[in-house]
């Protein structure tokens, strides 16, 4: 027991932590050192002690009345042998324990790069595995050597991700494919209200059911027009990545959905700099702004008030910041998730504006935060890799 919580603390000041593979293995190298050390020098002592023959002390000699001369002598050397022999073993005891520390650190140190030695295949394995993610699905592990067991777990793993692989392209290529597939008969059904509208006489009823047929296209459209960004985002294909600005975006954006702002008499507060870029596809950062200014309009109260701010320093950051009621920071966090919405209303507009702002800033690199303010509404936090240089003048 005793060596053990030595090798234990040991283990903790030579940088391993407690419950590790490696401090496990460093512990068991040691402790079999160890005891192996501890039995040899066990066995050296013995034999040391075994090896030293004991004088019978001399005693009186028949026919001389005492002790002679000679005798004396031998008693004087007896004694002198016996105060050696404990003092070598004293210094072969003193010995032992200094070789047994030396061997405890010695132990310690080589269990340790044995630990290091063994486990590196794992660690390359855990790193490797670390960088993957659902838009690098194409890299595999490809480790090399004999046919071991941690060969057999590099492999099964290169499986492993090639399923996901198989996966994952089917299924954005069955989102792609559905809906380019599905405008063709939208188109069909929007061109038939029109000419049934169009006809000379036609009913009122009849206009009243194509506006309502119109609007429901209209939100299938939109639909499945989100349907195809996120199938693009999420398969991370940036083929047109240049300079960005996200202050021209923002007004773009506002400019588009002024209507519905002056309609809810919604106060507005741009403090965006000029140096608020990032480098990715214009079309998709153009959807991920034009998606956060339309929850926060949509998503508003009348008579309520947005907050559009920028920044640029290691990262580009861009805030929307909303009033309204307070909302619960669980549900607010499932934002991001397809069909997700706060109140469980259905009856709205398609719900994957936040799931696609998270995915346009999963393919650029950056990320996007939801934060339901403690005094109400919503705080929309993106932030994207910086560009190198401005795009627009200030």
């Amino acid at each position: 027991m005793l060596v053990l919580g030595f090798a234990g603390h040991a283990c903790s000041m030579i940088g391993l932590r407690s419950g590790t593979v490696g401090a496990r293995f460093t512990m068991l190298y040691a402790v079999v050192f160890l005891l192996s050390g501890v039995g040899l020098l066990g066995l050296a002592f013995l034999l040391s002690g075994s090896s030293l023959s004991d004088v019978a002390p001399a005693g009186d000699i028949p026919g001389q009345g005492g002790l002679t001369a000679t005798q004396q002598r031998v008693q004087e050397l007896e004694g002198q042998l016996a105060a050696v022999h404990a003092q070598q073993s004293r210094r072969l005891l003193v010995g032992s324990l200094l070789a047994l520390i030396v061997m405890a650190i010695v132990s310690l140190l080589l269990g340790r790069v044995l630990a290091k030695r063994v486990l590196r295949p794992l660690r390359r394995i855990a790193a490797v595995t670390r960088r993957i993610s659902a838009d690098s699905l194409d890299q595999r592990l490809a480790v090399t050597g004999p046919a071991d067991e941690v060969k057999d777990l590099a492999d099964t793993i290169d499986g492993l991700l090639g399923r996901l692989e198989s996966s994952f392209t089917a299924q954005r290529r069955f989102v792609a494919n559905a809906s380019h597939e599905l405008r063709t008969p939208l188109a069909t059904m929007r061109a038939s209200v029109d000419v049934a509208v169009a006809k000379p006489g036609a009913a009122a009823s009849t206009v009243a059911l194509a506006a309502r047929l119109r609007r429901q296209l209209d939100r299938v459209d939109h639909l499945l027009d989100g349907f195809l960004v996120l199938a693009r985002a999420q398969h991370g294909a940036l083929a047109d990545a240049a300079p960005v600005d996200l202050g021209d975006l923002i007004d773009a954006a506002l400019r588009e959905r002024s209507t519905d702002v002056r309609r809810k008499a919604l106060s507005v507060t741009v403090d965006v700099p000029p140096e608020t870029a990032t480098v990715g596809s214009p079309a998709l950062l153009a959807r991920l702004v034009g998606n956060v200014v339309d929850n926060a309009v949509t998503h508003n109260e009348t008579g309520g008030w947005i907050q559009i701010t920028g920044s640029a320093n290691v990262e580009t950051a861009l805030i929307v910041e909303t009033g309204g009621p307070i909302f619960d920071q669980r549900k607010v966090e499932r934002l991001a998730q397809p069909f997700e919405r706060l109140g469980g209303d259905r009856t709205g507009s398609p719900g994957l504006g936040l799931s696609i702002v998270a995915a346009v800033a999963a393919a650029h690199g950056g990320r996007l935060a939801l934060l339901a303010r403690p005094e109400g509404g919503l705080r929309v936090s993106i932030t994207l890799p910086p560009a190198k240089a401005p795009v627009r003048a200030a």
